[in-house]
Parts: structure tokens; C-alpha cells; sequence
């Protein structure tokens, strides 16, 4: 199997910046049972599809070897500087530039110092793999793209590391419903923003826990139709099109993130 563990993590630094604050400590806790499981799997490289990384043009890979420095959010810097310590798995990035063609999608990789990474890259790779041991296979979200597309990518990628006989976990970072606070709250007492977006959330939640990749992309359809989605929840389109399938999932934590909805998913594949 190159699938070796799947997982849906939110992008916030909320939860990683501020663990002491209570409504973000599940979502904290959660992250550390996916460093666990993942870490358990054993796998040789992460493939990591993070919706705040935009790409407009072509599809962007990351190509640096390795990327170092600080990290300041453009919404959340009052909370604090983040750390960057990203190695990247070349071989198969270099290998999924070239594989973009065979599905007909124009691609390249960015490779200079001090890029600016996104905060959900940054903040999934310093739970789950700190100090950036295992290399990473690191996609941009084309905003072009919807979710056929966005499968097509995972899929390839997959392919990509089958023929290099590699293992990979993968990634999918990013929220839930995105409807957020526009005015300034006491963090200590976040929530949902929304009672409709909270059952929104649940509804889909319990759809990925129960279900198998059909009923889980037909009750993702319903959320997008109903819900303001954090980019259309193309994450979850990512990890369905690198899984191929999965059976049931379990749901390490939920929760707010200023208003809008995160969760911590392992994937039962």
C-alpha cells in the first residue's frame, strides 16, 4: 500500500500558538494523536495539500531542499512567530512536475530561499513532524481548480511515489465552515459562530466517521451547498483522490478556530 495514513488537520495557528487557551486544547490534543498515528505508519515522505497556498497560474510544487526561518500569519501575528523547518523530498517532487503533464495540467516548481510557505503548511508540519524529519511532497492550491482536478493531483502524486516504492501519509490541511468573527471576541470564549455551520460541521463529520468515500463525497456536495466552506473543503477532494477510498474515520477532536469550524480526522483506509 503507498497510502499509509490519511489525515484532516486544520490550518489555524491558533491552536498550535495558544494551547493554553481552552476552546483550541482539543484541537491541540488532536493534532498530537495524528503525530502519533502518523509516525506509526512509517511513512518515507508527506504529501501535503494546504488550501492557503495559492497558485493562480500553473500548479505549484515546493522544490527547495530545505526552508528555514520565521513565519509571521497575516491574520493571527499578535499571537506570536512561527517556525519554519521544511525538507522536501525532491525526488518525487521533481517526479510530480513531470506527471502533471500526462493528466493535462501545466505545472513547475518553486524553489528560492525565504518563500513565503503558508501558515498551514507550516503549523501541520510543526505538530505532527517536528523538526522536519520526514520529507515532504508539498501541493499548492490552484485556485482554478475544483475538485475533479484537485483529485487528478492526488492521484498522480500517488502514482508517482508507487513507481519510486515510496510510503506516504497524507495531509489534507484546512477547515471546515469558514465563517468567522469580524469583531474582536475573548478568545477564551470561541465558538462556533454559527448554530447552523456547528450542525453543518457535525453532519459532515459523522458522514466521513460512518461512511466510505461515495456517501463521504455526497454529504461533502450537501455541505458545499449549504455552508460557506473553507475553499470548497478542496482538501477533502485532495485526500479523496490520494486514498482512492477509505472505510470510516475517527474524529480526534472538533472545534472553533475564532468563529469557524476546525477538526482532526484520521482516516481509516
Amino acid at each position: 500500500m503507498t497510502v499509509v495514513s490519511a489525515f484532516l488537520v486544520p490550518g489555524s495557528p491558533l491552536p498550535y500558538l495558544r494551547q493554553d487557551n481552552a476552546p483550541w486544547q482539543p484541537l491541540a490534543a488532536g493534532y498530537e494523536k495524528v503525530r502519533d498515528a502518523l509516525q506509526a505508519s512509517q511513512p518515507d515522505a508527506l504529501l501535503i495539500y494546504s488550501t492557503q497556498w495559492f497558485a493562480v497560474l500553473d500548479q505549484l510544487w515546493q522544490a527547495r531542499p530545505h526552508l528555514t526561518g520565521e513565519h509571521v500569519d497575516e491574520n493571527w501575528y499578535e499571537y506570536g512567530d512561527l517556525t519554519i523547518d521544511l525538507r522536501s523530498d525532491t525526488d518525487l517532487v521533481d517526479a510530480c512536475i513531470a506527471g502533471c503533464a500526462d493528466i493535462g495540467i501545466r505545472a513547475k516548481g518553486v524553489n528560492y530561499d525565504h518563500f513565503p510557505v503558508d501558515t498551514g503548511t507550516i503549523v501541520a508540519n510543526n505538530f505532527v513532524n517536528p523538526g522536519g524529519k520526514i520529507p515532504l511532497v508539498i501541493a499548492a492550491n490552484n485556485l482554478y481548480h475544483g475538485p475533479a482536478e484537485t483529485e487528478k493531483l492526488a492521484a498522480m502524486a500517488v502514482e508517482q511515489a508507487d513507481k519510486q516504492g515510496k510510503r506516504l501519509a497524507v495531509l489534507a490541511i484546512g477547515g471546515l465552515s469558514a465563517a468567522y468573527f469580524d469583531e474582536e471576541i475573548d478568545i477564551a470564549d470561541d465558538r462556533i459562530r454559527h448554530d447552523a455551520d456547528d450542525a453543518a460541521n457535525r453532519q459532515l463529520l459523522d458522514a466521513l466517521a460512518n461512511g466510505d468515500r461515495r456517501s463521504a463525497s455526497e454529504a461533502l456536495g450537501r455541505f458545499n451547498e449549504g455552508t460557506k466552506a473553507d475553499m470548497g473543503m478542496k482538501h477533502l477532494s485532495w485526500l479523496f483522490g490520494a486514498t482512492g477510498d477509505f472505510k470510516g474515520a475517527q474524529v480526534h477532536a472538533y472545534g472553533p478556530t475564532y468563529g469557524a469550524g476546525a477538526a482532526v480526522v484520521e482516516f481509516n483506509l
